[in-house]
């Protein structure tokens, strides 16, 4: 029989009232974006791990991942795991020895697939075709949808079970996965509290932004707190920072108050590329060739289009907002996974051992030379990114706050840390962190704000490096702004390490190589530490503008150079060995009112 789903909201909740609160925030990192054995896709490339495991993994606990014993080198602070909602009553016949439709044949075949590309098979067989050709997806062993209800509920039941308010925070929440023509629409989305649905909305009943939001609303409208993520707009085919409606009608006031009510957030990056810029279109950025995954363009119609990329996605924003009065692409940043091993932030290079997808990209051999299925070279993805919320404490309601306020900032794997304030009658100097902090908040307002002042704004920004990382290079401040009708954008240097900065503006270049032949990063050159409060020399208090901080730390390996150190594989020359990585803080922005 199918489980007698409990009332979420019935359950004992634990208090995070009694938790202490910081006012001045720390950070605390997480993952938005990851699949277990719930996941089909991820069932299906030979992922049971479950939503239980993948917590326990995220408080540091050794798991057998595609084979492998693994683990973290550092627990994290909070996790949300985002399972897809599509198919997710198939997991319930898949996953739950005598639940009906276990002993189907079908889904038999599925457990038992003996490779890869069996299983693949089968799901081509009896997932995809039939979706593709305007027919039933659903496989014959499934339950309808009671076996939807309790598979959501034993997700519920994890994520109650591991929440410890104040030590680790879980969130509910899932994935709502849809992608008309290819194109990426897909999004996360996160509940505040345990007063959850009986059951998740999916793309299978709704595909288009508009019905998710619809249903959301309806969920807002009986108490529920809830937003959506959308995410790696790098595969959106120009649709996400779009002129019109998924249906093609232009955008007007009520579609941008909407996404701009529903979706507070965007993932910068996850292993299937970093969403930020690309070189094509912003070449005089001279770190823009960065985790670009440029061979998503061979598959599925994805080729890279200046639409697809998150900082003109928040220039359209500007412009819509001059335009009609809203801004529908006013977004904080968030990172990812987007996993499918159910291994929440497994984002160090040099422990990427057991890939991100399953069967797929396990070993290093099969990494060195393989596809991810309609997706792009193995070679091309990355391990992930990190989400981190300055927050008054580490439970639900305060990083569910945080996030709905944008407080946050990504990094693409390493947890170094950034603050960004503007404002006016910051010093040039601090006796203290602490005192730092509380001028900032006291004077200005943090990454995800909007500057309402009208004289240039001072930015009061700061970064330090992660404890177990590289020293930093520098701090830039990206501005983008809407002048004559056009959407433009440039980059400061703000703060350097080695006092690099010259009095034009220019940073000196570092050497600070890696050592090849071992991975290790240069512990000479760069600072741990970067500070400096910049005012905007080209301010116009007419012009809408965002501004959002970039910080780099120095050179480090690549998980290429550590699969050909370790497993004697051969990645090809235009292979990247080493990367620079780096965080972005949410934007503050100016809007002319």
């Amino acid at each position: 029989m199918l489980t007698a789903a409990v009332a979420p909201a019935a359950m004992a909740q634990p208090a995070d009232e009694n938790i202490p609160k910081n006012p001045l925030k720390e950070a605390y990192f997480g993952e938005q974006h990851v699949h277990t054995g719930v996941s089909m896709d991820a069932f299906i490339a030979g992922n049971r791990l479950t939503p239980d495991d993948a917590y326990r993994f995220a408080k540091g606990e050794e798991m057998m991942v595609n084979g492998s014993l693994h683990k973290i080198k550092r627990p994290l602070d909070w996790v949300a795991v985002t399972d897809h909602s599509e198919f997710m009553g198939e997991a319930y016949s898949l996953m739950n020895k005598g639940a009906p439709g276990y002993d189907d044949e079908i889904a038999v075949a599925f457990r038992e697939a003996p490779d890869l590309e069996t299983a693949l098979q089968l799901y081509n067989q009896y997932v995809l075709t039939p979706l593709a050709g305007g027919g039933d997806p659903h496989p014959a062993f499934f339950q309808g949808e009671e076996a939807i209800k309790s598979t959501w509920q034993k997700n519920f039941e994890a994520t109650e079970k591991h929440y410890d308010p104040g030590t680790f925070t879980t969130i509910h929440a899932y994935e709502w996965t849809s992608a008309p023509g290819g194109s990426n629409q897909h999004r996360n989305v996160f509940f505040r509290d345990a007063n959850v649905p009986d059951k998740p909305f999916s793309a299978n009943e709704g595909d288009d932004p508009e019905e998710l939001w619809a249903w959301m609303q309806t969920q807002r409208d009986d108490g529920k707190r809830v937003f959506a993520i959308p995410h790696n707009s790098n595969e959106s085919k120009g649709l996400h920072f779009a002129e019109a409606t998924l249906s093609g009608v232009p955008i007007g006031k009520d579609y941008a108050r909407t996404s701009a009510s529903m979706e507070p957030l965007v993932e910068m990056m996850q292993v299937k590329g970093n969403s930020e810029v690309v070189p094509n279109f912003w070449p005089n950025d001279e770190f823009a060739d960065f985790e670009n995954a440029v061979s998503i363009q061979r598959f599925s119609g994805r080729g890279f289009l200046k639409e697809n990329f998150i900082r003109y996605g928040l220039g359209r924003g500007i412009k819509y907002n001059a335009d009609i009065g809203v801004n529908p692409f006013k977004y904080g940043f968030v990172g990812g996974t987007d996993s499918h091993n159910g291994t929440p932030s497994n984002v160090e290079e040099d422990n990427y051992t057991v890939g991100s997808h399953g069967l797929a990209d396990r070993t290093a051999e099969v990494r060195s030379k393989s596809v991810l299925d309609g997706e792009m070279l193995i070679s091309d993805s990355n391990p992930g990114a990190l989400t981190a919320v300055w927050s008054e404490s580490n439970t639900r309601g305060a990083i569910w706050d945080s996030m709905l306020a944008k407080e946050t900032f990504a990094t693409s794997g390493p947890r170094m840390k950034v603050r960004v304030f503007a404002g006016q009658g910051f010093a040039d100097r601090y006796d203290s962190y602490e005192a730092m902090v509380t001028d900032g908040y006291a004077k200005g307002v943090p990454m995800g704000g909007d500057y309402t002042g009208t004289e240039a704004p001072q930015f009061l920004v700061w970064a330090m490096k992660d404890p177990i990382g590289p020293n930093l290079d520098r701090i830039q401040i990206i501005k983008g702004w809407y002048e004559d009708g056009e959407m433009k954008d440039t980059i400061y240097d703000v703060a350097a390490s080695g006092d690099r900065l010259q009095a034009d503006g220019t940073v000196t270049p570092i050497d600070a190589p890696i050592d090849m032949e071992t991975g290790a990063f240069n512990t000479e050159e760069g600072d741990p530490e970067l500070m400096a409060v910049w005012t905007d020399p080209d301010w116009d208090p007419s012009q809408e503008a965002f501004y959002y901080v970039r910080v780099l730390q120095l050179p480090t390996a690549r998980w290429t150079l550590y699969d050909e150190l370790r497993a004697g594989v051969k990645y090809p020359d235009d292979v990247k060995r080493q990367i620079v990585e780096r965080a972005w803080a949410s934007p503050i922005w100016h809007e002319v009112k």
